[in-house]
């Protein structure tokens, strides 16, 4: 188990072993990126890939709505996301086949560092909604890349690592606070970077480390599972209103287009002008 202490610290310095040969940045276009990392891994049948019709093991409790892109549904959880998904396209198929802890799939939240002038956000749950609105700020005054850690740690605090027991969170928790948290504060990012006129050279990913399992395990939660999550993209040049991939029936495992964290870190370096070797972008994402 990682110690509260090293959690931030193991996470945002290590450089991502697949993207080790990263070429020479060049930032010529002006794009930017803003990485949300989503620490702690929501789960994707309580989100943005619930399946209603399900087995009661394997649902969740939340209800899904529609949203204002004919066809797409999320949880009940989000109405103001749910108002503006023609701003961004859901992954539904993120997978990797790493050990099922916190290291092996936070590959993205160290990408962060190959960017020369990335600015790393991570004063915790109280300032989330304040970190995108300076990440906003960052970007339209010229910095390549931010990532905004949502919280500090998934130990004795309310995080998406819903587990059910403590010192984690319960799958409640996802209604009552961290849903909330990230619908405000999400929305109001996508708003105010297109308010801006920048949304579309600033590339937006928001994801976690992993999923959850498709079974409700016996407190009520999920425990940790890298065959199936949802990852969040938008603008820098990607179509939103759409789905990219999908995964099977009770949400495990991918069943067209998987997407690894490698290519999604390749695909935000891609953007602000760096290339990376050993993995390609999900350039299918844009216009």
């Amino acid at each position: 188990m990682v110690l509260r202490r090293d959690f931030l610290r193991v996470g945002a310095l290590a450089v991502p072993a697949g993207l080790a040969h990263a070429g020479i940045p060049t930032h010529s276009h002006g794009k930017s990126c803003i990485f949300l990392r989503l620490v702690g891994g929501p789960s994707q049948l309580d989100t943005w890939d619930l399946k209603p019709e399900a087995p009661s093991h394997v649902r969740g409790a939340f209800q899904a709505i529609r949203t204002n892109v004919p066809g797409i549904e999320i949880a009940e959880i989000f109405p103001r996301m749910a108002r503006q998904a023609d701003k961004y396209t859901l992954i539904r198929s993120m997978w990797h086949d790493g050990e099922p802890v916190h290291e092996s799939g936070d590959e993205l939240a160290r990408t962060g560092d190959l960017v020369p002038g990335h600015v790393l956000l991570q004063d915790g749950p109280l300032d989330f909604h304040a970190n995108c609105r300076k990440a906003v700020e960052l970007v339209a005054s010229g910095t390549p890349f931010v990532t905004v850690n949502m919280f500090e740690s998934v130990f004795d605090q309310t995080t998406w690592d819903s587990h059910g027991w403590k010192p984690f969170s319960t799958t409640n928790c996802y209604r009552d606070v961290v849903g909330p948290m990230f619908d405000t504060a999400y929305s109001g990012l996508l708003t105010d970077l297109a308010r801006r006129g920048i949304l579309e050279s600033t590339l937006v990913v928001a994801s976690g480390e992993f999923g959850r399992t498709p079974r409700i395990n016996p407190t009520g939660g999920r425990d940790h599972w890298p065959g199936c999550w949802t990852a969040l993209v938008a603008g820098g040049g990607v179509r939103g209103g759409q789905v990219y991939g999908s995964s099977d029936a009770l949400g495990a495992e991918p069943r067209e287009n998987p997407v690894t964290p490698s290519m999604l870190a390749a695909t935000m370096l891609d953007v602000v002008g760096i290339s990376v070797q050993g993995s390609e972008p999900v350039r299918a994402l844009f216009s």
